[in-house]
Protein backbone atom coordinates (compact mmCIF):
# COMPACT_ATOMS: atom_id res chain seq x y z
CA UNK A 1 0.00 0.00 0.00
CA UNK A 2 1.28 3.49 -0.86
CA UNK A 3 1.18 5.85 2.09
CA UNK A 4 0.54 9.52 1.44
CA UNK A 5 1.25 12.02 4.20
CA UNK A 6 0.56 15.74 4.02
CA UNK A 7 3.49 18.13 4.27
CA UNK A 8 4.40 18.39 7.95
CA UNK A 9 7.35 20.09 9.61
CA UNK A 10 10.32 17.67 10.02
CA UNK A 11 10.87 19.12 13.51
CA UNK A 12 7.32 18.15 14.45
CA UNK A 13 7.79 14.66 13.05
CA UNK A 14 10.97 14.22 15.07
CA UNK A 15 9.25 15.42 18.24
CA UNK A 16 6.08 13.38 17.87
CA UNK A 17 7.70 10.16 16.67
CA UNK A 18 10.31 8.93 19.15
CA UNK A 19 13.17 6.95 17.61
CA UNK A 20 16.23 5.24 18.98
CA UNK A 21 17.55 8.64 19.95
CA UNK A 22 14.37 9.58 21.81
CA UNK A 23 16.21 10.03 25.09
CA UNK A 24 18.40 12.80 23.70
CA UNK A 25 15.44 14.40 21.90
CA UNK A 26 13.41 14.29 25.09
CA UNK A 27 16.24 15.93 27.00
CA UNK A 28 16.43 18.74 24.48
CA UNK A 29 12.67 19.23 24.54
CA UNK A 30 12.69 19.43 28.33
CA UNK A 31 15.37 22.11 28.35
CA UNK A 32 13.56 24.28 25.79
CA UNK A 33 9.93 23.64 26.69
CA UNK A 34 9.95 26.48 29.19
CA UNK A 35 10.55 29.00 26.40
CA UNK A 36 7.68 27.88 24.16
CA UNK A 37 5.15 30.67 23.67
CA UNK A 38 1.39 30.15 23.74
CA UNK A 39 1.22 30.84 19.99
CA UNK A 40 3.87 28.20 19.31
CA UNK A 41 2.08 25.69 21.52
CA UNK A 42 -1.21 26.28 19.68
CA UNK A 43 0.51 25.83 16.33
CA UNK A 44 2.18 22.68 17.58
CA UNK A 45 -1.14 21.28 18.75
CA UNK A 46 -2.81 21.96 15.40
CA UNK A 47 0.08 20.40 13.49
CA UNK A 48 0.04 17.38 15.76
CA UNK A 49 -3.67 16.79 15.23
CA UNK A 50 -3.21 17.14 11.45
CA UNK A 51 -0.33 14.68 11.52
CA UNK A 52 -2.16 12.18 13.72
CA UNK A 53 -5.28 12.31 11.55
CA UNK A 54 -3.22 11.83 8.37
CA UNK A 55 -1.31 8.92 9.88
CA UNK A 56 -4.51 7.16 10.96
CA UNK A 57 -6.16 7.71 7.57
CA UNK A 58 -3.19 6.28 5.70
CA UNK A 59 -2.03 3.56 8.07
CA UNK A 60 -1.43 0.06 6.76
CA UNK A 61 -4.36 -2.15 7.85
CA UNK A 62 -1.93 -5.06 8.18
CA UNK A 63 0.44 -3.02 10.32
CA UNK A 64 -1.65 -0.44 12.23
CA UNK A 65 -0.24 2.27 14.46
CA UNK A 66 0.99 1.25 17.89
CA UNK A 67 -1.34 2.52 20.63
CA UNK A 68 1.57 3.12 23.00
CA UNK A 69 3.23 5.35 20.40
CA UNK A 70 0.08 7.43 19.98
CA UNK A 71 -0.21 7.74 23.77
CA UNK A 72 3.43 8.85 24.02
CA UNK A 73 2.90 11.49 21.32
CA UNK A 74 -0.18 12.88 23.05
CA UNK A 75 1.65 12.98 26.40
CA UNK A 76 4.49 14.99 24.86
CA UNK A 77 2.02 17.46 23.35
CA UNK A 78 0.17 17.80 26.65
CA UNK A 79 3.43 18.49 28.50
CA UNK A 80 4.52 21.23 26.10
CA UNK A 81 1.05 22.85 26.14
CA UNK A 82 0.83 22.67 29.94
CA UNK A 83 4.24 24.27 30.45
CA UNK A 84 3.37 27.03 27.99
CA UNK A 85 0.14 27.82 29.84
CA UNK A 86 1.96 27.78 33.19
CA UNK A 87 4.60 30.19 31.88
CA UNK A 88 1.89 32.57 30.66
CA UNK A 89 0.23 32.46 34.10
CA UNK A 90 3.52 33.08 35.94
CA UNK A 91 4.38 35.97 33.62
CA UNK A 92 1.03 37.57 34.38
CA UNK A 93 1.47 37.08 38.13
CA UNK A 94 4.97 38.60 38.05
CA UNK A 95 3.71 41.59 36.10
CA UNK A 96 0.90 42.19 38.58
CA UNK A 97 3.29 41.79 41.51
CA UNK A 98 5.73 44.32 40.06
CA UNK A 99 2.94 46.83 39.46
CA UNK A 100 1.72 46.41 43.05
CA UNK A 101 5.27 46.74 44.38
CA UNK A 102 5.81 49.94 42.40
CA UNK A 103 2.66 51.48 43.88
CA UNK A 104 3.79 50.57 47.40
CA UNK A 105 7.28 51.91 46.78
CA UNK A 106 5.88 55.24 45.54
CA UNK A 107 4.40 55.77 48.99
CA UNK A 108 7.93 55.81 50.44
CA UNK A 109 8.93 59.02 48.63
CA UNK A 110 9.87 61.58 51.27
CA UNK A 111 10.17 58.95 54.02
CA UNK A 112 13.31 57.59 55.68
CA UNK A 113 14.09 53.90 55.34
CA UNK A 114 16.57 51.53 56.98
CA UNK A 115 18.63 49.42 54.58
CA UNK A 116 21.87 47.40 54.80
CA UNK A 117 24.89 49.72 54.57
CA UNK A 118 27.71 51.31 56.56
CA UNK A 119 27.19 54.99 55.76
CA UNK A 120 25.88 57.69 58.09
CA UNK A 121 24.96 61.25 57.17
CA UNK A 122 25.76 63.96 59.73
CA UNK A 123 23.37 66.89 59.29
CA UNK A 124 23.02 69.81 61.73
CA UNK A 125 25.13 67.90 64.23
CA UNK A 126 22.97 64.77 64.21
CA UNK A 127 23.35 61.42 62.50
CA UNK A 128 21.48 58.14 62.71
CA UNK A 129 22.35 54.61 61.71
CA UNK A 130 21.48 51.14 62.97
CA UNK A 131 22.55 47.61 63.73
CA UNK A 132 20.91 44.23 63.32
CA UNK A 133 22.11 41.69 65.88
CA UNK A 134 21.77 37.94 65.47
CA UNK A 135 21.35 37.66 69.27
CA UNK A 136 21.43 39.92 72.32
CA UNK A 137 24.76 41.64 73.00
CA UNK A 138 26.18 42.95 76.26
CA UNK A 139 28.46 45.38 74.43
CA UNK A 140 28.19 47.07 71.04
CA UNK A 141 30.84 49.43 69.71
CA UNK A 142 30.73 51.68 66.63
CA UNK A 143 33.84 53.21 65.04
CA UNK A 144 33.08 56.19 62.80
CA UNK A 145 35.55 57.28 60.11
CA UNK A 146 35.64 60.17 57.67
CA UNK A 147 36.15 60.12 53.90
CA UNK A 148 39.94 59.99 54.39
CA UNK A 149 39.64 56.85 56.50
CA UNK A 150 40.63 58.58 59.76
CA UNK A 151 38.78 57.59 62.94
CA UNK A 152 36.49 60.42 64.05
CA UNK A 153 34.73 58.82 67.00
CA UNK A 154 34.48 55.53 68.83
CA UNK A 155 31.05 55.02 70.37
CA UNK A 156 30.39 52.53 73.14
CA UNK A 157 26.71 51.89 72.54
CA UNK A 158 26.30 49.42 75.39
CA UNK A 159 23.96 46.44 75.58
CA UNK A 160 21.37 45.90 72.85
CA UNK A 161 18.72 43.22 72.25
CA UNK A 162 18.64 40.94 69.23
CA UNK A 163 17.12 42.34 66.08
CA UNK A 164 17.21 45.90 64.74
CA UNK A 165 18.24 48.83 66.94
CA UNK A 166 18.78 52.50 66.12
CA UNK A 167 22.00 54.29 67.05
CA UNK A 168 22.18 58.08 67.26
CA UNK A 169 25.41 60.03 66.80
CA UNK A 170 25.61 63.59 68.12
CA UNK A 171 28.48 64.50 65.82
CA UNK A 172 31.04 64.76 68.60
CA UNK A 173 34.54 63.43 67.95
CA UNK A 174 36.76 61.50 70.33
CA UNK A 175 38.73 64.74 70.79
CA UNK A 176 35.63 66.54 72.06
CA UNK A 177 35.10 68.69 68.97
CA UNK A 178 32.14 68.78 66.61
CA UNK A 179 32.57 66.96 63.31
CA UNK A 180 31.55 68.86 60.17
CA UNK A 181 28.34 67.83 58.42
CA UNK A 182 28.79 65.31 55.65
CA UNK A 183 29.08 61.61 54.86
CA UNK A 184 30.86 59.19 57.18
CA UNK A 185 31.25 55.43 57.37
CA UNK A 186 31.16 53.16 60.40
CA UNK A 187 32.05 49.65 61.52
CA UNK A 188 30.38 47.66 64.27
CA UNK A 189 31.52 45.01 66.74
CA UNK A 190 29.31 43.21 69.23
CA UNK A 191 29.91 40.63 71.94
CA UNK A 192 27.81 38.80 74.49
CA UNK A 193 30.20 38.37 77.37
CA UNK A 194 33.26 36.97 75.63
CA UNK A 195 31.37 35.50 72.65
CA UNK A 196 31.16 37.52 69.41
CA UNK A 197 27.72 38.40 68.04
CA UNK A 198 27.02 38.91 64.34
CA UNK A 199 26.28 42.60 63.77
CA UNK A 200 24.94 43.81 60.42
CA UNK A 201 25.46 47.52 59.71
CA UNK A 202 22.36 49.49 58.69
CA UNK A 203 22.10 52.90 57.06
CA UNK A 204 19.25 55.40 57.18
CA UNK A 205 18.31 57.57 54.22
CA UNK A 206 15.39 59.47 52.76
CA UNK A 207 13.78 58.26 49.52
CA UNK A 208 13.66 60.97 46.84
CA UNK A 209 12.18 58.98 43.95
CA UNK A 210 11.37 55.48 42.70
CA UNK A 211 12.50 53.75 39.51
CA UNK A 212 10.82 50.71 37.95
CA UNK A 213 11.51 48.31 35.13
CA UNK A 214 14.57 46.37 34.05
CA UNK A 215 16.08 43.34 35.74
CA UNK A 216 16.64 45.27 38.99
CA UNK A 217 12.91 45.58 39.61
CA UNK A 218 11.73 48.45 41.80
CA UNK A 219 14.58 50.71 42.92
CA UNK A 220 14.53 53.41 45.60
CA UNK A 221 16.69 56.42 44.87
CA UNK A 222 18.29 57.66 48.10
CA UNK A 223 20.63 60.65 47.53
CA UNK A 224 22.86 59.93 50.53
CA UNK A 225 23.09 56.17 49.88
CA UNK A 226 22.51 55.70 46.17
CA UNK A 227 20.03 53.38 44.39
CA UNK A 228 18.68 50.64 46.65
CA UNK A 229 16.44 47.74 45.73
CA UNK A 230 12.99 47.91 47.30
CA UNK A 231 13.41 44.41 48.74
CA UNK A 232 16.35 45.64 50.86
CA UNK A 233 14.16 47.85 53.05
CA UNK A 234 14.25 46.59 56.63
CA UNK A 235 12.32 49.36 58.36
CA UNK A 236 10.36 52.48 57.42
CA UNK A 237 10.80 55.41 59.78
Amino acid sequence: MTTTINSVSPALLATMNPTSSSSSTSSTSSSTAGTVSSETAASLQNNFLTLLTTQMQNQDPLNPMDNSQVTSQMAQLSTVTGISQMNATLTSLISNMQASQSMQAANLIGKSVVVPGNEVTLSSGAGQFGVQLSSAATKVQAVITNSAGAVVDTMNVGALPSGVSAINWNGMTSAGTTAPDGQYTFTLTAVNGSSPVTATALSVGQVSSVSTGGTAGTTLNIPTLGPTNYSNVIQIL
